[in-house]
């Protein structure tokens, strides 16, 4: 396909639907120099988006941990995200909503006179890693760790965030690994450069606090699904050298879905009944 920036279609942008390649910013726009830019990833599955309004809400909330303030409504954006799936014809696709401080008055750190951007985009996305659904994704172990929550608000899907994850991801692509697991800043387990992770022992489920990394929809959404199983979940720190005791392990999130591991570094897994199980019933429920 054409690059990101040449396509046909509509993206919803400040209130109205323009053409996809005009669908551009200001070289000096806050966000470009000081990654004051938050955002969602979101699927549409038969014409429905997964949690679309807890999104939504993620996103204001998001923006208000960046001392930044949303001129739209749940509302609105529920509004919008509809009307771009509408405009391109798109029964299912992902969905990225995104907020930014564009050009205004402000050209350094503060950046108050600058006017709050919102665009909404859509585009049709595939397994975020292949056909690792299959045999489960090879991962990575990161060199850079998820920061102390002291030094930015870990609770926002803030861009900012997310440049360790960039340059984790080509370090685990460079060793031909899909992805890259991540430690906090304490050395726990945290999660992938862009997903939450879980673990199987004795027949329960281990999945690290989310205290220092973004309590993402899709892991609150599968621990509630093996709650409603019977399967006991534990949320705790867990140890790098716990990783060799755990039978099976998978990621979550909207972009990976539910999608098993088959090997953390030098650690590897099967991709087991529970497993296949939940990233099963996952997919029964986004269709429901």
């Amino acid at each position: 396909m054409a690059g990101y920036d040449d396509r046909d279609g509509k993206i919803w942008m400040n209130g109205k639907l323009v053409e996809w390649r005009d669908a551009n910013v200001h070289i000096l726009s806050h966000a470009l120099h000081y990654a004051s830019s938050v955002f969602e990833g979101e699927r549409c599955y038969n014409g429905k988006i997964f949690k679309s309004v807890e999104h939504s809400e993620r996103l204001i909330k998001s923006a208000e941990l960046l001392d930044m303030e949303i001129p739209y409504s749940v509302e609105e954006l529920e509004a919008a995200k509809y009307e771009v799936l509408k405009a391109n014809g798109w029964q299912d696709a992902y969905v990225r909503a995104v907020a930014w401080r564009g050009a205004g008055e402000d050209m350094g750190v503060a950046s108050r006179k600058n006017p709050v951007q919102v665009a909404v985009a859509a585009w049709e996305w595939g397994n975020y890693y292949g056909d690792a659904k299959m045999k489960g994704a090879k991962l990575d172990i990161a060199k850079w760790r998820r920061p102390d929550p002291a030094t930015i608000p870990h609770e926002a899907k803030a861009a900012g965030l997310y440049m360790i994850c960039t340059m984790s991801k080509h370090a685990a692509e460079d060793k031909g690994c899909s992805d890259a697991m991540m430690y906090d800043y304490r050395g726990y387990v945290a999660e992938a450069t862009g997903a939450n992770i879980f673990f199987v022992k004795d027949g329960e489920v281990h999945t690290p606090k989310p205290d220092a990394f973004l309590n993402g929809i899709t892991r609150q959404t599968v621990v509630g699904m093996l709650k409603e199983r019977g399967v006991n979940v534990i949320e705790r720190h867990i140890l790098p050298e716990e990783l060799a005791s755990f039978e099976q392990c998978w990621l979550t999130g909207t972009a990976a879905e539910v999608t098993p591991v088959g090997q953390i570094g030098d650690f590897t897994f099967e991709v087991g009944t529970l497993t296949r199980e939940i990233s099963e019933a996952y997919e029964a429920l986004v269709r429901a």
